[in-house]
């Protein structure tokens, strides 16, 4: 089978918005066979979370942005209390993602990698500290060489990284509206109904103050002796 490979980044400035905390009450299971996740952090955990829930429940993600809308003035965000930030495409973006939610149909939650989630965190070690952009590595490394060292991805393969964010849910809907994207291929990527499996890590970067890179996969086959 012919291998596609999709990635696209986001670069965002969004602060930080408490009223939209994960919601507890909607957790499908990370991955049967991981019994251990010290290899990940509160924050990617909770990622991979608002990952599946949009996944999962994407009506219930269309009312989450709805609320969020309410803070848009046209291509302003502006909300209380909080520096207003510039959009490229303001309400529009917004409205396109809320309607694509409303009809989106629901689809299994993502397994979560060690593996891939390790080729993830070696881009965020890499970009980190000298504010670096983009998918490819100081190394000259694709997001698909990354993954690699870790075990084999299969068939399908993508990555996001979005810049800005340092709340889960911040990051999962900066990443559905894709505001400025074109080809809304991160929002693409969330909701392929080909890839079952996702890495993330998210860390500090020097010019963004954050950034969360997930990798995608239709399948993923770890290498343990890798791992350690």
């Amino acid at each position: 089978m012919k291998k596609i490979v999709l990635f696209y980044v986001l670069l965002t400035v969004f602060v930080s918005l408490n009223i939209f905390a994960e919601d507890e009450k909607i957790l499908p299971e990370l991955n049967d066979n991981l019994t251990d996740y010290s290899f990940a952090s509160d924050l990617e955990i909770e990622v991979i979370n608002e990952l599946n829930i949009a996944r999962t429940h994407p009506k219930f993600y269309a009312d989450l942005l709805t609320e969020y809308r309410k803070y848009y003035s046209g291509k302003y965000l502006d909300i209380p209390g909080r520096v207003t930030i510039a959009t490229n495409e303001g309400t529009r973006a917004v409205d396109e993602a809320i309607q694509f939610l409303k009809k989106q149909p629901e689809l299994n939650p993502f397994r979560f990698s060690k593996g891939m989630s390790l080729g993830a965190k070696d881009h965020v070690t890499d970009q980190g500290p000298t504010g670096a952009t983009g998918h490819n590595g100081s190394d000259g490394s694709s997001p698909f060489d990354r993954v690699n060292r870790y075990g084999k991805w299969q068939f399908y393969a993508g990555e996001n990284i979005d810049y800005g964010n340092k709340v889960a849910r911040e990051i999962v809907f900066s990443l559905i509206i894709d505001d400025g994207v074109r080809s809304r291929g991160h929002r693409k990527n969330i909701f392929n109904p080909r890839f079952t499996t996702v890495g993330v890590a998210c860390g500090k970067h020097a010019v963004y103050n954050y950034m969360c890179v997930m990798t995608f996969a239709q399948a993923y086959l770890e290498n343990e002796a890798k791992e350690e």
